[in-house]
């Protein structure tokens, strides 16, 4: 017996709701420095690259969606999670708690104007992990 051929075959992208379009787009722009691919015609909505998964601002009640923030992290990989902490921090952005260390990697927690929960995350090497920064 033969298999059908799977009917979801990847992910495009994700989607974020915002309240605010023209805050989300300053915020994911230019205070996360994401580069803006793609706007929605006429609809409140754009693209956003991250590397290897793209970022879909909408402005959920132009869509016919209730706005809810998502409350679990959207985790972006960065390289030198010190210097991106710091960066991050200078260009407004407020960190929420303590830097966790999980044994492999370091992640920080923060929300974008509509409280979105976001994070940073670095994976460092097996052995002695390097200093957070942060």
């Amino acid at each position: 017996m033969t298999s059908p051929a799977p009917l979801i075959t990847g992910t495009d992208f994700i989607a974020v709701g915002t309240r605010d379009f023209e805050a989300a787009i300053g915020f994911y722009g230019g205070v996360l420095g994401l580069p803006e691919s793609k706007r929605w015609g006429q609809m409140p909505a754009a693209e956003f690259e991250t590397g290897n998964l793209t970022i879909a601002v909408m402005r959920s009640d132009a869509f016919a969606i209730e706005f809810r923030a998502n409350n679990h992290p959207i985790e972006m990989r960065v390289d030198d999670f010190g210097a991106a902490y710091s960066e991050f921090e200078a260009r407004g952005v407020e960190f929420k708690g303590e830097t966790i260390d999980s044994g492999v990697c370091f992640q920080a927690f923060f929300e974008d104007p509509d409280g979105n929960t976001l994070a940073i995350h670095h994976r460092y090497a097996a052995g002695s992990p390097p200093q957070a920064g942060a």
